[in-house]
């Protein structure tokens, strides 16, 4: 079930992309000659309105053909061409694609703020303190409540504090209760100094790392690494972190059983440099959350800015680190295998995954890269500046271009779901 809802959703951030160029062409009497779902040859079509609609057999994208589009096509005198609009309006209907997509993620992101969330949180209980927090906090601290309110994760707690000026946490030490007086501006500080507890069991095994590759499983437990045993999370961490070789040695613990794996240690842009397996951390308290509508309306909007300022800072060091790029780019495997995951947690993550993936075809869409949206704006506000359209030899030469690093992009992305599923496969 989960697989159908990703292809059907695929389908509607593309036809919803598509949908936006469509309609901001048809505002400028712009002519409109095919609508395609999917490449190829086509499954089903029909003409309605002198535009032929179809759906195409390979499902990774699709198009609006617009008359007067091609290089090869822009001396055509005919006042409805894409060619013979103003440079501004080409760049506006190259830009409506993406937009499209933008606010189908917000949407998707409100929806999933307005459903019932479940959380997965750390328990309410300190590891350790650092800095002015030492003075306040001791290792075992139990949080009990904020403000008269129970808390039930330590994520839930941070959140609460954000919600008056000035709180009161109780707190429970070696069995005695205890009140502490913490502002909301004081959150930040806070939350980069607090450590809650947590153990070594594995929460989620992230796809084509090398804890995937060797068949890592949530739940497995890490006792020790290179031999030496680990209690916690942040000492595990700290191993594989500073670890100076280029593998280690886990020993594990699965259903009473323990057994040894020797896994190699990856760093890349994901992982913001550092030494890692691919593993998040068991969080044991799970609880439903419930927001206002105003307030998945707030929500929804933050995450969505900051999930383009992200994938934008990501996309910069991609570029700084282009040997990053397969470990960085998945296919359909690894969106499937994503979406199943999400689907695990319930429908309103699975919402929340499917405005990622939307945004994503935004953001990658707005690339300068010819035969992309964000080509077609690139030859518009040359083509502003200069006063003239960028010659056609020159746009049919960059759109080859282009179309050879799309087939590459989509090459790599399959050839890295393919080698991960075979590396995963070999280590059975």
């Amino acid at each position: 079930m989960t697989l159908l809802l990703t292809i059907l959703a695929f389908g509607l951030m593309i036809f919803v992309h598509e949908l936006g160029h469509f309609l901001m062409a048809k505002a400028w009497g712009v002519g409109i000659e095919q609508f395609s779902i999917g490449f190829g040859k086509p499954i089903a079509q029909f003409t309605s309105h002198n535009v032929q609609w179809r759906i195409g057999w390979i499902p990774l994208g699709g198009y609006v053909k617009m008359k007067g589009e091609n290089p090869d096509e822009q001396n055509i005198d005919d006042e409805n061409a894409l060619s013979r609009k103003p440079w501004w309006q080409k760049a506006i209907i190259g830009f409506s694609g993406p937009f499209a997509n933008i606010v189908l993620t917000l949407i998707l992101f409100i929806w999933s703020f307005m459903m019932p969330v479940y959380i997965e949180d750390q328990l309410p209980v300190v590891y350790k303190a650092e800095g002015k927090w030492a003075q306040v906090f001791a290792p075992g601290d139990s949080i009990i409540s904020v403000n008269g309110k129970n808390i039930r994760g330590y994520s839930e707690f941070l959140q609460e504090l954000l919600s008056n000026p000035e709180n009161t946490v109780l707190l429970s030490r070696n069995g005695n209760k205890q009140t502490v007086l913490i502002s909301s501006s004081e959150v930040d500080s806070l939350a980069k100094s607090l450590y809650p507890y947590a153990d070594t069991r594995i929460g989620e095994v992230v796809p084509k790392t090398p804890a995937y590759h060797s068949k890592l499983e949530s739940g497995d437990r890490i006792v020790a690494i290179d031999s030496l045993p680990v209690s916690n999370w942040y000492e595990m961490r700290e191993i594989i972190v500073n670890s100076e070789k280029d593998e280690v040695l886990l020993t594990i613990e699965r259903n009473g059983q323990r057994f040894n794996k020797v896994l190699p240690l990856e760093s890349s842009i994901n992982t913001g440099g550092n030494k890692a397996i691919g593993i998040i951390q068991y969080q044991p308290v799970k609880y439903e959350r419930r927001y206002k509508p105003l307030e998945a309306i707030q929500l929804g909007t933050v995450n969505t800015v900051n999930f383009i300022v992200l994938n934008y800072q990501a996309l910069g060091k991609l570029v700084q680190k282009p040997q990053d790029l397969t470990k960085s780019v998945g296919g359909p495997v690894m969106i499937a295998s994503m979406s199943q995951s999400f689907g695990k947690k319930g429908f309103g993550s699975l919402l929340f995954f499917f405005g990622s993936i939307s945004l994503m075809l935004a953001i990658m869409n707005l690339l300068p890269i010819p035969v992309l949206d964000g080509g077609l704006i690139l030859f518009a506000i040359i083509e502003g500046i200069i006063r003239k359209p960028v010659p056609q030899q020159v746009q049919s030469i960059l759109q080859t271009i282009g179309f050879f690093i799309l087939i590459f992009l989509m090459v790599l992305a399959f050839y890295s779901d393919i080698a991960s599923e075979v590396l995963r496969f070999i280590n059975r």
